[in-house]
């Protein structure tokens, strides 16, 4: 054996080992790297839309939140003003109910008043009428003492 042939040979054995890996082996395994960079680029593209969209998100949530404060903050105070509305109506509500309670009550004293003044007037009457008896009983005149009385009555 000659070292050329066997140089030769295994030269060709070689060739025909690369031409058949270039042409069955090759296409595949470049095949799957493809997709898998392909595969990796998609991931690292969808990585960065997702840290994009988290970080859109998280603006939107402290925007939500921070008009939502202001929000609550507003039905708050509109809330306290209202209540202090009611508050104050409530206390004009009480003072025309008390006005009114004390109209009453002296309106009723004014009428107790006057019963009491009519009630002491006809008393007089009667004591003037009896007085003016034991005094007159000698005139025969009763009407026109009668008259007189109911005079003086009403000027009482």
């Amino acid at each position: 054996m000659n070292i050329n042939l066997t140089l030769i040979s295994q030269a060709v054995a070689f060739a025909i080992f690369i031409w058949f890996t270039v042409k069955f082996v090759w296409p595949p395994l470049r095949t799957a790297i493809d997709n898998r960079q392909k595969t990796i680029a998609e991931g690292l593209a969808a990585a960065e839309r997702g840290k994009h969209d988290l970080e859109l998100a998280s603006r939107r949530s402290a925007d939500v939140l921070r008009e939502t404060k202001e929000k609550s903050a507003d039905i708050l105070a509109q809330a306290e003003r209202r209540g202090q509305q009611i508050v104050e109506e409530a206390k004009a509500a009480a003072r025309v109910e008390a006005d009114k309670v004390v109209a009453s009550a002296k309106a009723e004293i004014d009428q107790e008043a006057e019963r009491a003044k009519q009630v002491l007037r006809e008393r007089v009457a009667e004591l003037a009428v009896a007085g003016a008896e034991k005094i007159l009983r000698r005139e025969v005149n009763a009407t026109a003492h009668a008259d007189m009385l109911s005079a003086l009555k009403q000027e009482l």
